[in-house]
């Protein structure tokens, strides 16, 4: 079971503005990449069901959080069916996202009341999602689309969306003041955030420092 209720998962996500995405098979690893982020001032942080028995990681990783990382919202990412979304609301999974649309796992989460932020291209289907009771919707990928041309564009005419970017994000000042003076609740980053190299040295103060940087600009 989910330890926020909805909205204080939704607030978590907003006053932290960036929510890193992030998979690997290795569950200690996987703690000491959340940590590391916790301790950079991340408060929410996706971990993508990419791999096979990802949910078993996930399964002691949410332990971990919940005893390390208390004030912070883990989520699960790359849902694609309402099954796999009932198994990580089982394990305690404070938010789903998917890479689209998936009607049956918007419902689901909807009866739950767990935030579900699925991936959207076109205003057509940003509108389709909330018209599902889609609170916080991800514009992905984000680059492609438009970058934050696109964004600023459709803020005109919906300025009541909360949008979530991710795609084409990177951790430099240029780009995170790019999203957030746009008007975007919170952007997605991925491997930019985790160089290989810095994973592999095991240099967990080097993440810590970016994402408390990247925090700054962001938020600046």
């Amino acid at each position: 079971m989910s330890k926020f209720n909805k909205i204080d998962t939704i607030g978590i996500i907003r006053s932290t503005g960036i929510v890193p995405v992030f998979y690997n098979k290795d569950v200690e690893l996987t703690k000491k990449v959340v940590k590391a982020c916790y301790d950079g001032g991340i408060r929410a942080f996706e971990f993508t069901n990419r791999g096979d028995g990802a949910h078993r990681v996930f399964r002691e990783l949410i332990d971990f959080v919940r005893s390390e990382c208390p004030e912070m919202a883990l989520g699960a990412g790359t849902i694609l069916d309402a099954g796999t979304a009932s198994l990580y609301i089982q394990l305690g999974a404070d938010f789903l996202v998917s890479p689209c649309t998936v009607e049956e796992v918007a419902r689901l989460c909807n009866r739950r009341g767990i935030p579900y932020s699925p991936g959207c291209g076109t205003v057509t289907e940003i509108v389709h999602a909330q018209e599902l009771g889609c609170d916080l919707v991800k514009v992905f990928p984000a680059g492609n689309v438009g970058g934050p041309s696109f964004v600023k564009n459709v803020l005109g005419p919906l300025p009541w969306s909360m949008l979530m970017c991710t795609g084409a994000v990177e951790p430099t000042e240029e780009n995170l003041r790019a999203w957030a003076s746009i008007g975007v609740i919170a952007v997605g980053m991925g491997s930019k955030l985790f160089p290989k190299d810095v994973i592999a040295s095991g240099d967990w103060a080097a993440i810590s420092s970016l994402c408390r940087q990247c925090l700054g600009w962001f938020r600046k």
